[in-house]
């Protein structure tokens, strides 16, 4: 991700334990708006097949939908085990060649660094012009015990391919449908990465709207800019969780500042709701919505498998303007390059079918006919998946 420097502590920032008490009656209004909000629920169909429409109404109506249960308790365990082994070979220190056994860090050989490393409980974007400065103000920023480490992994990149059981779940048929569902049969990826929020450690991510290249587009809508989805891997709760104001993909774009300052300067927004969720359970979110997440001052750990998807229409013959990665530029996206990285659901749909063969296999009509090509397998691995993240679609 773009880089930034280390965030400034704020002399008379809470401790640890000051900004947790502090919170308590906003997570508790939160936790009582979420319940009230009451848009979740298993996953379900209406006669043709299709995500059931009253699902989708609620989605387009509130920008957000919590679907329960959607991965199973075995796999969820396979996520857990990859990330965890992802986690403990990071490096020391950002551009470090070794993990804290002396190991070789993973990515070393990747294109694209896995890793996002920030001080524990910091807000290394808010504030700044990162990520196209859609992260308008900054969090606070409470001071970490005295025994925390200097730095914890805050993102990680490149799932497809440092992480198995994540490459399958990019091919499950129930999220693939939902994406059907919202952007079209011809939907395409946007880019993934899996937030860790490690209890007491983790770090905020400042109140912000995804998109950036079409605010301005006579064709905007609601839809323009996609949606991504989070599989939760442990519980989610007030305290750790990704929070979002409700109808704010409506409004276009908004100022955040202001925002702020019409609540007194705090970033306690009071219509905001945390996504509380289960292990197992993906929240689908507007890319237009207003979303963010405090320190994790909490006992509780979150990691969050994050990946999103475009209509087609957004992104062929648009110059995407959000760099995501440090070595982006602004190229015009064209088929080629939607076609490369599409490829990778397709691959995805193939490893989850080998590893599940009495699931119901997905059918993603951009490669019906080529399923042959994209066969999971060593080769396809190096042609199709490996350095995959270059031809992201970031918009």
């Amino acid at each position: 991700m773009t880089d930034v420097a280390d965030p400034v502590q704020a002399a008379d920032a809470p401790s640890r334990e000051q900004h947790l008490a502090q919170m308590a009656d906003y997570l508790a209004g939160g936790e009582r708006r979420a319940h009230e909000t009451g848009n979740r629920g298993p996953v379900r169909y209406g006669p043709d097949g299709k995500l059931h429409p009253d699902i989708l109404d609620v989605y387009w109506k509130q920008g957000f939908y919590v679907f329960t249960g959607v991965v199973d308790a075995a796999e969820i365990a396979e996520l857990r085990a990859d990330v965890a082994e992802v986690i403990d070979r990071a490096p020391v220190r950002t551009g470090a060649e070794v993990d804290k056994h002396g190991r070789p860090a993973l990515g070393r050989d990747l294109a694209v660094e896995p890793y996002v490393l920030i001080p524990p409980l910091s807000d290394p974007y808010g504030g700044t012009n990162a990520l196209a400065g859609r992260h308008q103000v900054q969090m606070e920023q409470p001071a970490p015990d005295a025994d925390a480490p200097p730095h914890v992994v805050y993102l990680i990149f490149s799932m497809c391919q440092t992480m198995p059981a994540a490459l399958r779940l990019y091919g499950h048929p129930d999220l693939m449908s939902i994406a059907e569902s919202i952007n079209g049969p011809d939907f395409v990826p946007y880019n993934d990465a899996i937030f860790v929020k490690e209890s007491g450690l983790g770090g905020s991510v400042a109140w912000h709207q995804d998109g950036v290249t079409h605010w301005d587009s006579p064709d905007w809508d609601m839809g323009i800019h996609g949606f991504n989805f989070q599989v939760q891997l442990y519980e989610t709760t007030a305290a750790n969780a990704l929070w979002v104001v409700p109808g704010t993909h409506t409004e276009g774009r908004i100022d955040l500042k202001q925002k702020v300052a019409s609540n007194g300067g705090s970033v306690m927004l009071p219509d905001a709701i945390p996504l509380l969720c289960q292990p197992g359970d993906a929240t689908v979110v507007n890319r237009h919505m207003v979303h963010g997440s405090y320190a994790n001052t909490s006992p509780d750990p979150r990691i969050s498998v994050t990946f999103g998807f475009h209509r087609r229409s957004s992104v062929i013959g648009v110059a995407g303007q959000l760099r995501v990665h440090a070595r982006d530029s602004v190229v015009v996206y064209d088929e080629e390059r939607v076609f490369k990285r599409s490829s990778v659901i397709a691959v995805a749909i193939d490893a989850r079918a080998q590893h599940r063969p009495n699931e119901r296999r997905y059918t993603y009509a951009p490669f019906v006919g080529l399923e042959d090509d994209f066969r999971f397998s060593d080769e396809t691995f190096e042609r199709v998946i490996r350095d995959y993240n270059l031809n992201d679609l970031a918009i």
